[in-house]
């Protein structure tokens, strides 16, 4: 029984250490999509979108960018020091 309960929690570990590279390998894309749209966003508005104003398409592309930067970031504020002390330990 004990061994039974000492492999269910080495599996729940590993689940763990799957769950924060993923998050923060979903981090790195928040951050590289919102930087992606804070830079393009006058481009992508003239493609995309069919504002009469693009100042005003543009100024909204730039915000959500920015706040999914900011939720990347936070993601991986959190996650990756686990992920690079697992990295290290890999041999």
């Amino acid at each position: 029984m004990n061994v039974d309960i000492q492999l269910n929690f080495t599996k729940i570990k590993e689940k763990d250490k799957r769950m924060e590279i993923t998050l923060t390998i979903l981090g790195l894309i928040f951050v590289l999509i919102g930087v992606v749209l804070i830079y393009d966003a006058r481009k992508i508005t003239k493609n995309r979108f069919s504002f009469q104003d693009i100042n005003e398409g543009t100024k909204y592309l730039k915000i959500f960018g920015f706040i999914l930067t900011l939720l990347g970031m936070g993601i991986m504020f959190y996650y990756v020091p686990s992920a690079m002390e697992m990295l290290k330990n890999i041999k």
